[in-house]
């Protein structure tokens, strides 16, 4: 896991991207994608578990769906 960490960041130098930024502002996407999935579970009546799972899946496609309009 540790070469592949290393070559992604390797990559993001060539092409001029600051790789922790990436990083943060993935990590920031993620968690606000995670949030909105976990309210519309609990609109449901339902919590994040394996139970779920194909439910979670479709929230966050519209979550990210969202995002782009």
């Amino acid at each position: 896991m540790g070469d592949l960490l290393f070559a992604c960041v390797n990559l993001a130098r060539h092409l001029g991207v600051d790789a922790e930024q990436a990083l943060r502002t993935a990590n920031r996407r993620f968690e606000t994608r995670f949030v909105q999935v976990e309210t519309g579970l609990r609109d449901q009546g339902q919590v994040p578990g394996p139970a779920v799972r194909e439910e979670m899946e479709h929230l966050w496609v519209v979550t990210k769906t969202r995002e782009k309009d």
